[in-house]
Parts: C-alpha cells; sequence; structure tokens
C-alpha cells in the first residue's frame, strides 16, 4: 500500500505534527502499520527550473535545430539549442540548466550543438520520469509545455511547479486489516499515533435528476456470497481527463490515470479500501443486475480479451440475459466505459472473501480488486463509497446523477462486543494503564466503550477476543514503554544430566580431533553378516521393518559397528588418507512384536590412517574416561569377538560392568567392506558410562613438599597384563604414592622368549611432610614383592 502525504494532509494534519518523513516512518511502524520505504517524487531530478521561451530562431547550420532564449527568471536569458518542434515563442517548458540532473541519473551540461552554445536542455515529460498520463495535455515525444494546472513562476523548481514533489511511504499491510488497505484507515492509524484529530468527510451529493428506479433493478440470489449492492446511476457521461490534483494522487498511490470515470473508482478504492466497478448501461439487458451463482457451461470474455469458463461455485454480476462480470475479480469486456458512453451504473459491493480468492484462483486472474475482496471488506462501507463517487462525479462535472441510490442488503452483521476489563489487560500484557486511558485509546482507533462493554467498528474484522484489545492497547501505548520481565506460566527450561553429559562426551570427541557423523538407525540384515556375528548371536535379535523403503534398510541396528564401517568405507574409497570419526548413536533390542524395542546409546569411534594404531584409539578412550571421572578400571584381552583382530581387542570394564569394546577391526571384515588399510573401531556403552561417572570436582591444594621418584622395570610374563602389575604397585605402595606412570614396554633376546619388560616411574610425596629415603625405599620393596607374587621379577 503506498500513501501520499499530501492525501494524508486531507484527514490528519501532518504538518503540525512536525516530524520528519523518516520519524514518521519509525513511529507508525512501532504503532503497528510497519513501513517498508518510503521516497520523495523527484528526488533524482535537479537543479530544472521553469522557463519561458522568449524567442527561437532557426540554428544557422541546421534545418531542424532550434535556437532559444529562454528566461528562467534570472537577469539574462540563457541560449538552448533544441531539436523539439512544438515549440513557440510564449512557451513555458521545464529547464535543465547546467550541471542539472534529469531522470535516469543523466547529467545535463553547457554544451555546443554545430558550433552553438547551448546552456542547458528544455525537458520532455520523460526526462522528469512522468508519462502523458500524468499530463494528457502533453506531447509524448517533445518538450512539455506547462498548462494552466501548473505554476508558471519563472525560476522555481520544476517539482514544485508541476506537483512531483510529494512524499510516498510504502505500508506492508498484513490480511488481517484490510481497513488499513486505504488512506482514511492509515489516516485513523496516524491520528491515533499523533494524538490528534481525524478529519473524515461526509460525501454530499447534491440533488439528481428523475428516479433511479426507472434505470436500475438489483437482485441478491446468492446471499452467502453477496452480502451487500449498492448501484447508483449517472447519466450524459462526460468522458475526460481527471484534474491534476487527482492525476497526481492517483499516480503517488500506483495508479495510472486514465480517465474521470475509471479514476474516480480507483480513487474510492484507494481512498476508502472498496473497490468500484462502473458498467455501461446500454450493455445490462433489462437494466436488471442480478448477483448469482454462474450456471454450468457459462463463459464470459473478461476486460483482457480472454474467455473464461466459468464453474457454479463461482458468483458472477449479471444481467437478465448473461454474466456481465466475475464478482470482485474483473469486468465483463462489455462492461467497460467507451468514448460514446452515455449512461454508466456504479457498483459498490461487498462479497465473501474465500469466494473471491477461489474464483480468482481457478481463473489465474487475482487483480487490485480481488487482493482486497478476499481479505474480507466491511459491507457498512458499500453506500457511504457510492455516495463519494457520486460527489465525485459532480465535482468534477463528469456527468448528471440520478436521483437515489438502489441498495440491497443482504448481511445479517452484528457489532463485535467485548467486555471492557482493564485489569485483565493489564495483567495479560504487564503493564499497569488506567482504565480511562485504555478508552481513551480505544476511541482513538474508532471502538466505542460503554457501560463495561466494549463495540468494535465494523471495519475491524480481526476483533475477536479479549487479547485483541490487548494489543490494541499495547501497540498505542507503546512496545517500547513495556518493562522487559518473564512471561507467567512458562517453564525454565534448560538440559537434563544426561543431556549435558551427551554433550561433554562429543566435546571430549572434539577436543580429541574426530569428525562427529550421522547414519541412518535402521540397515540392512547383511551387515551382520559382514561383521562376522554368528547365526545365534544376540545382537542379530533386531526389529525389523514392516514397511521399509528397501532391504538395506529393513531393521533397526542392535550395534553401529556397520554404519561406522560404512562411513570408513567410503571415506576410503575417496581416497582420503584418514579419518578420525565418531558417532552417538541410538540402537534398537527387540522385544518382540507386543512391546517396543529397548533404545540405548552407544558411541562407537572409528578411525584409520598411516600413523593410527590400536593404542592412537585407546589413548582417546583413556581421555573420555578420565574427563567423565572413571578410574581404577579393568582391561582385559578379548579374543572371542569375530568383528575384531583375535589378538589386538580388549575390553574395558569397572564394577564387573561392561564400558568399551576395542580394538583393529578383524582383516576379513575390512574385506567385506573393502577397505584397504587397517582400521579400527571402538564402542562405548553410554548408558554403563553415565551411571559410573563421577563428574564431582573436587579442589587440591599445591603440595607443599618435595616430591620423590624412583623408576622400577620389571620381566614379566608377555601375556601378562601391564594394568594388572600396575594395580598390584599401586596398592602395595600405600598412600604416600602419588603416581605411577608406564614409560617403556620392551620384548626381545635381552629378556628372554614369551617375556616382556615393563617400565614404571614411581612419584612419591607427602601432603604433611618431606618424606624420607626410608619411607620411601620401604614403599619400593613393598612394591617390588606384590609385583613378584604376578610371577614378575626385578630386571637389574
Amino acid at each position: 500500500m503506498y500513501l501520499s502525504k499530501k492525501w494524508l494532509s486531507e484527514f490528519v494534519d501532518i504538518d503540525k505534527i512536525g516530524v520528519s518523513d523518516k520519524q514518521f516512518a519509525e513511529d507508525i511502524t512501532i504503532s503497528g502499520s510497519k513501513v517498508e520505504s518510503f521516497e520523495k517524487e523527484g528526488s533524482e531530478l535537479s537543479n530544472i527550473v521553469v522557463g519561458k521561451v522568449e524567442s527561437l530562431e532557426r540554428h544557422p547550420d541546421s534545418d531542424h535545430l532550434w535556437v532559444c532564449q529562454i528566461n528562467v527568471g534570472a537577469e539574462e536569458n540563457i541560449q538552448i539549442v533544441t531539436g523539439a518542434q512544438n515549440l513557440t515563442a510564449g512557451d513555458i517548458v521545464p529547464v535543465a540548466l547546467n550541471k542539472s540532473v534529469v531522470a535516469g541519473g543523466h547529467k545535463i551540461t553547457t554544451g555546443k550543438l554545430r558550433g552553438i552554445k547551448s546552456e542547458g536542455m528544455m525537458c520532455s515529460l520523460g526526462e522528469l520520469g512522468l508519462t502523458v498520463h500524468d499530463f494528457p495535455y502533453a506531447i509524448e515525444d517533445g518538450i512539455f509545455v506547462l498548462g494552466d494546472d501548473c505554476d508558471k513562476t519563472l525560476g522555481m523548481d520544476i517539482r514544485e511547479a508541476i506537483g512531483l514533489n510529494d512524499v510516498v511511504t510504502e505500508f506492508e499491510i498484513t490480511s488481517n486489516r484490510p481497513d488499513c488497505l486505504s488512506v482514511i484507515g492509515l489516516a485513523r492509524e496516524t491520528a491515533a499515533t499523533y494524538k490528534v484529530p481525524l478529519k473524515l468527510h461526509t460525501p454530499e451529493v447534491k440533488p439528481g435528476i428523475e428516479d433511479i428506479k426507472d434505470y436500475l433493478k438489483v437482485d441478491i440470489e446468492a446471499p452467502d456470497k453477496c452480502y451487500r449492492y449498492v448501484g447508483g446511476v449517472v447519466k450524459n457521461v462526460r468522458v475526460k481527463e481527471s484534474p491534476r490534483w487527482m492525476r497526481e494522487r492517483l499516480r503517488a498511490s500506483g495508479v495510472r490515470p486514465i480517465n474521470n470515470i475509471v479514476d474516480i473508482t480507483n480513487y474510492i478504492m484507494l481512498e476508502y479500501g472498496q473497490p468500484m466497478h462502473a458498467f455501461d448501461l446500454r450493455f445490462l439487458e433489462g437494466n436488471h443486475v442480478i448477483v448469482r451463482n454462474a450456471k454450468s457451461g457459462e463463459t464470459i470474455t473478461t476486460l483482457d480479451g480472454e474467455e473464461r469458463a466459468l464453474t457454479e461455485e463461482m458468483l458472477v454480476i449479471a444481467d437478465e440475459k448473461k454474466p456481465v462480470a466475475v464478482a470482485g475479480v474483473m469486468g465483463g469486456e462489455y462492461s467497460g466505459i467507451m468514448d460514446d458512453t452515455n449512461t454508466i451504473v456504479f457498483e459498490s459491493a461487498c462479497f465473501n472473501g474465500p469466494s473471491v480468492r477461489r474464483t480468482a484462483k481457478a481463473l489465474g486472474m487475482r487483480t487490485e480488486a480481488s487482493g482486497r475482496f478476499e481479505k474480507q471488506l466491511n459491507p457498512d462501507d458499500c453506500d457511504v463509497c457510492l455516495l463519494r463517487a457520486l460527489e465525485l462525479v459532480q465535482m468534477l462535472d463528469a456527468g448528471d446523477v440520478v436521483e437515489g441510490i438502489v441498495d440491497c442488503n443482504k448481511s445479517n452483521k452484528t457489532p463485535v462486543t467485548l467486555p471492557f476489563m482493564p485489569e485483565w489487560t493489564n495483567n495479560f500484557i504487564g503493564i499497569n494503564v488506567s482504565a480511562d486511558e485504555q478508552k481513551e485509546i480505544l476511541e482513538r482507533i474508532g471502538f466505542k466503550v460503554e457501560d463495561g462493554t466494549i463495540y468494535a467498528p465494523s471495519f475491524r474484522i480481526d476483533i475477536e477476543h479479549q487479547a485483541d484489545i490487548s494489543e490494541e492497547i499495547a501497540r498505542f501505548y507503546g512496545y517500547n514503554n513495556i518493562e522487559n520481565h518473564e512471561l507467567h506460566g512458562v517453564a525454565k527450561a534448560g538440559p537434563t544430566d544426561r543431556q549435558k553429559f551427551n554433550r561433554l562426551v562429543e566435546n571430549t570427541m572434539l577436543s580429541c580431533g574426530l569428525s562427529e557423523i550421522q547414519t541412518f538407525s535402521f540397515i540392512s540384515p547383511k551387515s551382520y553378516d559382514k561383521i562376522g556375528l554368528p547365526e545365534d548371536s544376540k545382537m542379530r535379535n533386531c526389529v525389523v521393518i514392516s514397511n521399509p523403503l528397501g532391504e538395506d534398510t529393513s531393521v533397526m541396528r542392535t550395534t553401529a559397528i556397520p554404519s561406522m564401517l560404512e562411513v570408513l568405507k567410503t571415506n576410503f574409497n575417496n581416497r582420503n588418507e584418514k579419518a578420525f570419526l565418531y558417532e552417538l548413536a541410538t540402537t534398537y533390542t527387540s522385544n518382540g512384536l507386543l512391546e517396543l524395542p529397548d533404545e540405548n546409546q552407544e558411541l562407537v569411534i572409528g578411525m584409520y590412517g598411516k600413523d593410527v594404531d590400536y593404542f592412537t584409539l585407546k589413548g582417546v578412550v583413556e581421555q573420555l574416561l578420565k574427563v567423565v571421572g572413571i578410574e581404577d578400571y579393568d582391561v582385559e584381552p578379548k579374543k572371542n569377538c569375530p568383528t575384531f583382530h583375535p589378538g589386538r581387542t580388549a575390553k574395558i570394564t569397572k564394577d564387573d560392568k561392561s564400558l568399551v569394546l576395542l580394538g583393529e577391526v578383524h582383516p576379513k571384515v575390512l574385506g567385506n567392506y573393502e577397505i584397504e588399510t587397517k582400521a579400527y573401531i571402538a564402542t562405548i556403552n553410554m548408558e554403563n558410562l553415565f551411571e559410573i561417572a563421577n563428574l564431582t570436582r573436587v579442589y587440591k591444594a599445591l603440595p607443599k613438599f618435595p616430591a620423590t621418584t624412583r623408576d622400577l622395570a620389571f620381566v614379566c610374563d608377555a601375556d601378562l597384563p601391564v594394568l594388572a602389575l600396575e594395580k598390584a604397585i599401586t596398592a602395595a605402595s600405600g598412600k604416600i604414592l602419588e603416581s605411577i606412570q608406564l614409560f617403556d614396554v620392551y620384548q626381545g633376546a635381552q629378556v628372554g622368549e614369551n617375556k616382556k619388560s615393563v617400565a614404571f616411574n614411581l612419584k612419591f610425596r607427602s601432603a604433611e611432610r618431606t618424606l624420607t629415603d626410608e619411607e620411601c625405599n620401604a614403599a619400593v620393596k613393598k612394591a617390588i614383592k606384590s609385583a613378584e607374587g604376578l610371577g614378575a621379577t626385578l630386571r637389574s
């Protein structure tokens, strides 16, 4: 919706308000009418003034150029050379002076034409950004000669002289506010925003000729789709151009001026938001307007020349023989105003919005009228708009108005009433506005408050509930004035402990350099064969999908290992040199057809690469266990898992609960997935991990006393787990052992066959005093004895 500032000033004293155009846009947006942009007409024009052609002489070196002396209100005339042939001495024209800018951004400077100095340029309509529709008496391809409807003061800025100085504001009007698709509607919002009077005009039609009953009859046969139809008749129509003030307002509103009759209907549509139509009475059989549903097989040729097939659901305006217009959308080819039109019928009607919408969509011809009707207009405006149209006819001397109007009103609309509840509104919004102030706000925008009841105006179709009243109070009280506070009854949502734990796990994986993947929870049953699961494995007890997309997605996974291997395969086949991946996956264990499956989370880690081995994977797992506060866990070799290499697989447990299974993928499994390099996978039971995790952090002061270190190397059987040896040493060393660190493992001829050398660094410290060598040596002796109990001997 485009709003002319000049037109707005007719209803609101906008100059008295005294705000800039930018401030107006901000204020009206805050009060609920969103402004998209605003622009001053002719803003790109510069240094163009009104001038008078004092004389014309032929150019000495050209038979089509004229050398003109132009009076622009300065002490001396200027000289301009032109090729225009429509000028005579005394003509008043637009003159672009030296260093001026015309439409399109073209700059005009002093120059020479065929050796004769030219100090500017006289402008055509196009060079001012106008067309002959704006000034019908002008010549389209010649110099614009100002008529008597323009200010001819010499030297005046051309924009002021021809009325190209309006400010146009573009609004984005929501579909629930069709009343704001009009100048009056936006004027009402402006008046309410600035608390100034709204000056509405009551149409006054002078007594007409004859009686309308002799010219027009109206019947509504579809009252569910046409609520009201008001008609008026004008005889002796005098079709001509509209006055400049009307053409200016139409142009500023984005509507092209055509002639006085058509312009009147467009003017009413913009002023009141009510589309109107004018019929040529000659083509209205029987002078009878019938508003009905179209009949099966009927067609109509619309004003755009297209023949359109109608259906029985479509509403039409018909005479006694045929449809003459598609109601609310477009008129028929013979319903328009022609040069020889003598008598016309003005139509002002209200149709069912959804019906118009469906018809326009079905015919593929959404128009300006249908765009307004489909939002559901106010039937109470029909008669006012028709009277305004007849008033303009008399004002513009566009014809002779026939006395009276025909009003067929099938509307049963009753005013919307709501209880006036100031306290409810205050509590609902979170403000403290007195009842009197709330009443004053509502009355500013057309509501009526009496005896504890609010009466909504008929043009406010969006008012249905007490919350709608609260919105009106809030937007004129000022959204910026409402204090911030928490909404009542809103839960303070936050992540659960499990969600926080999952986030910690994922952040740990990311910090270890792994990338997250996400895979489908359904897989192929053949995946269990590819990872080497026995036929009687419990992991084959999966949920079978009854309507799968295909065999590859026909069961719900019980383990995420196949999903990870598929992603590793994709990366390897795409020649990625290395991959470090993880997924927090969901697995499903079937409980039969009568119960839902058990859902568990499983963290699966997968990696391959040049420098990747079992210990790389183990390091990531150990870092995770450290982060979640799990210590003193057991690491055992795992030899009977067909998915993994039998000698390079381990199981981590704590308190007899399985936490992690990790190792190198079995070569046969790698072959099944066409992965031609070693790959490593770990699966972590998230349910057990969460249960055992200790996220409590206790502060320990920095040690005050020095530490004593000892290095011990033992020779033991090659199959003795290092962790078992470490735990034995730790338990025997007592409380003064601060830490134990493995720093070397060696196998070779020097230690014997099936033997290995394991070296630890032991750090002793007391929080109360400095330890003596005797105390440390005693602890070392106990550690050695404990290790010997596992078959290890101290290496000399």
